[in-house]
């Protein structure tokens, strides 16, 4: 099999200035720099655009169908949307895609106000609207929701490896018993599109805190709604998770469920990260588990046990 090329800057830098012909032609070309978070696949090219890179078939073909997603989408949801200004391939089979940059920071950077939080709330809300035929016409591939029993088992057994590294009391799992596991499956015919990503570098928020766009659409499916919950929980926080379901329509059932697969997620990547099986960095493993397991307002907690789920747990 024959290995991929690995993108350096010049290969970029030959490819951009292919494509902005008429940008600064006494300096080269825009300045190019790589993406921290994107590896060698993902650069910024000057102030305005990002230039992403497929480093196999598979991620090609991802990248193929997103550029479609991306219109599928766009007239769903009230947060921009990257727009691609030139697209191909930068090596045999491997595609590219030169988007626009949308403006603002990551929510690693900024906090998401309340206006913000009903931003999220209608990014939610688009999501569902999106005519699920249309998108699995275009590849979109759906998924099976995860067992939330068998990821409860595999969260008290990392929880108990943090245990022994004092990060983490495995007494907070108890909160999510076997039957409350159970009880918070998801149900039948509640697949919607998922953007499945909806991770703090992937939201653009505005120093004012409001959410202005969502990036990297390559791993959305159509599945369970409880998992960009889950994401945003992660993001932004437990609290302002639900009180963004809440608004976007979305009972008990699938906050509770997105809550706890946020929960059993960060604790299993933490232990993961401690014992180095995962490059992700230790300080943001602990930033989102913290994000996940913050408490919501009791009076929220009452309303969402006494709308449908009596057992469980917060």
């Amino acid at each position: 099999m024959t290995q991929a090329p690995t993108p350096t800057a010049d290969t970029v830098r030959r490819l951009v200035r292919s494509l902005l012909k008429d940008s600064t032609p006494d300096r080269g070309g825009p300045e190019i720099r790589p993406v921290a978070e994107g590896g060698p696949s993902t650069w910024w090219v000057g102030t305005r655009h990002v230039l992403r890179l497929a480093g196999d078939r598979e991620a090609s073909t991802r990248s193929r169908r997103e550029l479609r997603l991306r219109d599928l989408v766009r007239p769903h949801v009230p947060v921009a949307v990257p727009t691609s200004v030139a697209q191909g391939e930068w090596a045999p089979g491997l595609a590219y895609t030169l988007d626009t940059k949308v403006p603002g920071g990551s929510a690693e950077e900024h906090d998401v106000s309340a206006v913000g939080e009903a931003d999220l709330a209608g990014l939610l809300t688009g999501l569902r609207e999106v005519p699920v035929r249309q998108a699995e016409a275009l590849g979109v591939p759906r998924v099976a929701p995860r067992s939330l029993e068998a990821l409860r088992r595999e969260a008290g057994r990392a929880a108990e490896r943090l245990r022994a590294a004092d990060e983490f009391d495995p007494a907070r799992l108890q909160q999510l018993t076997s039957p409350a596991a159970v009880q918070l499956a998801a149900q039948p015919g509640s697949a919607v599109i998922v953007h499945h990503a909806l991770t703090g570098e992937h939201l653009v928020i505005s120093a004012e805190g409001r959410v202005r766009g969502v990036l990297d659409w390559t791993g959305t499916v159509v599945g369970d709604p409880a998992e960009d919950i889950a994401g945003l929980a992660l993001a932004v926080g437990s609290p302002a998770a639900v009180r963004a379901a809440t608004l976007a329509g979305y009972g008990a059932r699938p906050c509770l469920r997105g809550l706890w697969l946020a929960r059993c997620d960060t604790v299993i990547r933490l232990a993961a990260g401690l014992d180095g099986r995962t490059t992700e960095p230790l300080p943001l493993l602990r930033t989102r588990l913290r994000r996940a397991w913050e408490a919501i307002l009791l009076e929220r907690v009452t309303e969402l046990r006494d709308e449908e789920t009596d057992d469980a747990e917060l």
